[in-house]
């Protein structure tokens, strides 16, 4: 049996493909249930996110080559897309590159934002409702539950995950750098930026305490405030607002400074000189750069922020080499355990067929001969059961050094049709 793959990504599809073909949480059930009634299709599992949609199957290895082409069609049929449209952003894997990619995908090697966290979970997700239909089999279980394992091991022995990649990570990233942990910090955000609303998210997934909006339409203060459960003001009231805030992150549109160097310094008075973080993200600054000369007052910009990604994607792409080690070693072993599993039932069976014959032979012969002891019948038993062992030996080993060396495919059916082990 191989493991197939046949999908498509953000690599190789632009976006308006990729909706054509997507599934949803409403379709993926019938999809599962209709992808593995597919002609040679023993196994499947179906994967769709907004980056990415793929088919993972167990196949015969004879039967790869028709596979491809029928899973290919599925996809299209399925979707109601004409296959000459859908044929170019498509991408095969089959044996050891189709493993080593579901570990790579597991382990956000190969998402947009190398070492998101998302994606092991639509992983999980999606392999769920494959074992809900009955889809999966001993191959597919191993794989997916194995791309589980290879995931938890590369983030726990690499900080993949742990350099902010993003502006919204990189505030968050420094905030906790100035304040340690965020649990009770006030939060303002100053404009309705999506970025700055992004950060707040992020803030709030940290712990922060409160957030308040201010915005120069009250309505729009009072919108955002209310997907953070915060508080809303206008800007009229900022500096008085300002004192109360811990972390403060500003984007609006305003031509010039929205809080200057005098406004900080007469708020910081009013917090009993209590640290104060500023992130300004707009373009035009809002905030002006001369405040970070004031002592317990940190201002990072937009450039500031660029430049912790910057050294972070860096630090990821050295992550990212380790964790490629880790899932090399773990491709060989699957790929081990799969060899061997291929000649497995041929030596069970030919052992089996075997010790049939050699019973058979012992129960007539000691029949013929009569009045044996018990000592003399042992001793019959040991010497066939060794003649056997040491006939069999040859093939047996030959059939796992040939799995090993995924070459086994021939040998097997020779073995089998040698000694009529299918009839």
């Amino acid at each position: 049996m191989e493991i197939l793959l046949v999908g498509l990504s953000h690599k190789t599809a632009p976006v308006d493909i990729r909706e054509k073909i997507s599934f949803s949480e409403r379709n993926i059930g019938e999809g599962i249930r209709a992808l593995v009634e597919c002609p040679n299709v023993h196994e499947g599992t179906i994967l769709s996110t907004c980056n990415r949609v793929e088919i993972f199957t167990a196949v015969s290895r004879k039967e790869l080559e028709a596979a491809r082409r029928v899973i290919a069609e599925f996809l299209a049929d399925f979707h109601k897309v004409p296959l000459a449209e859908l044929e170019p952003h498509l991408y095969f894997m089959s044996g050891e590159a189709s493993v080593a990619h579901v570990f790579r995908v597991a382990s956000s090697l190969d998402s947009m934002m190398v070492g998101e966290p998302q994606i092991l979970g639509q992983i999980k997700e999606a392999y769920n409702f494959a074992s809900k239909e009955r889809a999966t089999g001993e191959i597919l279980n191993r794989l997916f539950h194995k791309a589980f394992s290879v995931a938890k091991r590369v983030r726990t022995e690499t900080r993949i995950a742990a350099c902010a990649v993003s502006i919204s990570f990189a505030a968050v990233e420094l905030a906790k750098k100035i304040f340690g942990e965020l649990g009770g910090r006030t939060v303002m955000l100053i404009g309705a930026g999506e970025m700055a609303e992004l950060a707040a998210r992020h803030l709030m997934g940290s712990g922060v305490g409160r957030v308040v909006v201010v915005n120069r339409t009250l309505e729009r203060a009072i919108s955002l405030a209310s997907a953070f459960t915060g508080e809303a003001a206008s800007l009229d009231e900022l500096e008085d607002r300002l004192a109360g805030a811990d972390i403060v992150i500003s984007s609006t549109g305003a031509p010039g400074f929205v809080i200057d160097r005098e406004m900080v310094h007469r708020v910081l008075k009013k917090r009993k000189n209590r640290p104060m973080f500023l992130i300004d993200i707009a373009v035009p600054r809002d905030i002006d750069p001369e405040a970070n000369n004031i002592g317990n007052v940190y201002v990072y910009d937009i450039d500031d922020l660029e430049g912790v990604v910057q050294a972070n994607i860096k630090a990821r792409t050295l992550e990212a080499a380790k964790a490629e080690e880790i899932i090399a070693g773990e491709v060989r072993q699957f790929i081990d355990w799969r060899r061997s599993r291929e000649a497995f039932p041929t030596i069970v069976k030919l052992r089996n067929w075997a010790e049939d014959v050699r019973r058979a032979e012992v129960e007539k012969t000691i029949k013929k001969i009569g009045n044996l002891s018990d000592a003399d019948a042992r001793r019959i038993e040991a010497m066939t059961e060794t003649i056997l062992n040491k006939i069999l030996h040859p093939p047996v080993s030959r059939l796992k050094r040939a799995a090993h060396r995924g070459e086994d495919g021939d040998l097997n059916e020779m073995v089998r049709k040698l000694f009529d082990l299918d009839e």
